[in-house]
């Protein structure tokens, strides 16, 4: 299934894709669950797809105004430093164990929405990421159980301002002005993306490879994150962990490649989709 969260006529919702239009679950399920975050606390999988099943699909996909996919998530743990190609062209060591940060849920937006060139800065840089929402709670998780726990995939762009990251060691504000980081535009469920599948990674602006890797290249593969971040905290449906971006990013290079207003990002991971957003100044 292809999950997504979106607008109409107003109207916050969720749904799921089917061709080119939207079954409406907000409305099969009676309202009982408002958002995609509160179906995952809920219901299995199977059960969605169930109501998926049985009912029609009344939305049209270009009727919609896409959100983030999990609008409302609780935490967005972000991964730092977690391509090697990355690592190095950051100058940064080897480490025993993940680097991980917070986003706050504000800071995103969703598929087709503007990212958000703050007036304090010209720095905003793109990261071509995947995200990881968590389906099924739980606290202490090996490495062996953690497929059990992953609803699905997204594309994420972990937008940075850079000079603001900059100011401390800590990342945090660089990593969280309003609308930098984007989200969608949709979750594919775990089902569709076999455990440990090997996914391409690829970030374009205004149409020019700008990253490109798989995830056999990821440092902590996704289930060492799971576990490893589930040992300081009990992770809950609708969290999300974004992987990681690889080498490739704008300040890094000579010259460095910031994202303009007008510009146009796009990131795509192999089976999952392709999140497209545009750049305004703010």
């Amino acid at each position: 299934m292809k999950l997504l969260s979106y607008s109409h006529l107003g109207a916050p919702s969720w749904g799921a894709v089917s061709g080119e239009r939207i079954v409406d679950l907000q409305a099969a399920t009676e309202g009982r669950h408002p958002t995609l975050r509160s179906a995952l606390a809920r219901m299995e999988l199977h059960e969605i797809e169930g109501f998926v099943n049985s009912r029609a699909a009344t939305v049209g996909l270009e009727e919609v105004e896409y959100l983030p996919v999990i609008p409302d998530a609780t935490r967005i743990f972000c991964v730092g430093l977690n391509y090697d190609e990355h690592r190095i062209e950051a100058r940064r060591e080897t480490t025993a164990q993940p680097t991980v940060f917070l986003r706050v849920a504000s800071s995103q937006v969703g598929h087709r929405q503007p990212i958000v060139l703050p007036r304090e800065s010209g720095s905003l840089d793109y990261e071509g990421e995947i995200a990881v929402v968590v389906g099924k709670a739980g606290r202490r998780i090996g490495e062996d159980a953690a497929w059990e726990h992953v609803a699905g995939y997204a594309p994420y762009n972990d937008g940075s301002i850079r000079d603001w990251q900059a100011h401390t060691t800590q990342w945090t504000p660089g990593k969280n002005f309003p609308a930098t980081g984007a989200f969608g535009p949709w979750l594919v469920t775990r089902g569709e993306v076999a455990d440990g599948q090997e996914l391409a990674l690829s970030t374009r602006l205004n149409g020019q490879v700008v990253q490109h890797a798989t995830t056999a290249q990821l440092i902590f593969p996704i289930p060492r994150l799971i576990s490893y971040i589930s040992t300081f905290t009990s992770l809950e449906p609708g969290d999300v962990i974004v992987t990681g971006t690889p080498g490739g990013v704008g300040f890094k290079r000579q010259p460095s490649l910031f994202m303009r207003p007008g510009d146009v990002v796009e990131v795509e991971v192999e089976g999952v989709g392709t999140l497209v957003n545009p750049v305004r100044r703010e």
